[in-house]
């Protein structure tokens, strides 16, 4: 499986995408401020179609897993798990100890795919997320890698 570097050519593809998968997606926005800042970001397509996209940012020896996305009709195929241990991968090579991340818990599927990676709970983020209602925590999660 083949994962390419993301690039501002690619956004108004991957927001598209972003707002087929997310009730509260990233902004085009967000993916470019991320580009700008240096992150690592990479998608992967199959005949030219995107089917999957991750940011991960790099602060001292720690990862931080900012967004990582599977269309709907490609979830539970496995391209999320070659995502993240390309991204795991890289991380260990630059030196990074361990990644982080936020995840919503309402989203039992996120935090079952996580777990079977070996993250773990480490904390909670109040109010992080928006939500229909006003405001859903994070759970804040972390690997040793």
């Amino acid at each position: 499986m083949i994962f390419l570097p993301m690039n501002e050519a690619d956004l108004p593809e991957v927001v598209a995408a972003e707002q087929r998968i997310h009730r509260f997606p990233w902004t085009l926005g967000n993916f470019y401020d991320s580009l700008l800042s240096g992150h690592d970001a990479w998608l992967h397509r199959e005949n030219g179609e995107l089917l999957a996209f991750a940011v991960m940012m790099r602060a001292l020896d720690e990862a931080h897993l900012l967004n990582i996305s599977v269309v709907p009709e490609r979830q539970r195929g496995g391209l999320g798990r070659a995502l993240l241990d390309v991204l795991c991968d890289q991380a260990r090579q630059a030196g990074m100890l361990r990644m982080l991340l936020e995840v919503r818990p309402s989203n039992q599927n996120a935090i079952a795919f996580y777990q079977r990676f070996d993250f773990v709970e480490i904390g909670r983020r109040r109010g992080y997320y928006p939500d229909s209602t006003g405001r859903e925590d994070a759970i804040v999660m972390a690997k040793q890698i």
